[in-house]
């Protein structure tokens, strides 16, 4: 019976931390696996851009018009949202 409150926190621990931080690894591996040319994306540091090629271990990034940004695939953080239709009121 002493050794039940370990049981309890190591089932606690796994619930609360390995299981999310697996199930977040997972939706990275399949962000990355399904890029495509013309997706838009954001980077890890925060640079957005299209897509206009992919390789084996790196994507190439149109940041502006005419600058392609070679960029290590694992370096996609998210896709970019929807551009908002709402104009600036100011």
């Amino acid at each position: 019976m002493e050794f039940l409150p370990l049981v309890a926190l190591a089932l606690l621990f796994w619930f609360f931390i390995l299981r999310p931080q697996r199930r977040r690894s997972q939706q990275q591996s399949q962000l990355w696996s399904d890029l495509e040319a013309g997706s838009e994306v954001v980077t890890m540091g925060g640079i957005y851009g299209r897509i206009t090629a992919l390789e084996k271990d790196s994507v190439h990034l149109e940041v502006a018009p005419g600058t392609v940004l070679r960029v290590d695939r694992r370096a996609i953080a998210r896709r970019a949202p929807a551009p908002s239709m709402v104009e600036d009121p100011g």
